[in-house]
């Protein structure tokens, strides 16, 4: 059996020590950053603002919403609320953070459905709270209907 000792320096070890702290710092600064970004915070305040952010997505729609009507997100989520609000957090959004809050929901004809063209049965809803986009979907109004997130398959 061997027994090996090594004798490690002071200034060595301190050294060692403050890398290690510092590699930690970056990391945390670096996943802090990217989680910021990744939620997409858009500013909607206007009807030109609005459609430009649903071209982005990659859908076309009319010139104007085609509805608009005041919610209060609940307070507490039925199981409809929370199925939903898992749709939002595939997308970056969280509906929960927005409890008892009064909302502004804008819905569009989407023209450029595939499958759907020339139909009026594809909607996308913005939901908007205090001029920022907190949530929204694409979905169908016809019987057997879909629902999906805002970004278009094909973007």
């Amino acid at each position: 059996m061997f027994i090996r000792t090594i004798k490690i320096k002071r200034p060595n070890l301190l050294a060692a020590a403050l890398a290690a702290v510092v590699v930690c710092l970056v990391a945390i600064v670096g996943l802090t950053a990217y989680r910021v970004t990744a939620k997409s915070e858009y500013e909607l305040k206007s009807e030109q603002q609005r459609q430009d952010f649903i071209r982005q997505m990659g859908w076309e729609t009319d010139d104007t919403f085609d509805d608009c009507k005041k919610i209060t997100i609940p307070e507490e989520f039925n199981e409809v609320y929370t199925n939903y609000n898992e749709l939002q957090k595939q997308q970056g959004f969280d509906l929960s953070r927005y409890k008892g809050k009064d909302c502004d929901v804008y819905t569009y004809k989407i023209r450029n459905y595939k499958n759907h063209e020339g139909k009026d049965d594809v909607n996308c809803n913005l939901i908007i709270c205090d001029n920022k986009l907190i949530g929204g979907d694409v979905c169908s109004t016809e019987l057997d209907g879909f629902m999906q997130g805002l970004r278009s398959a094909e973007k």
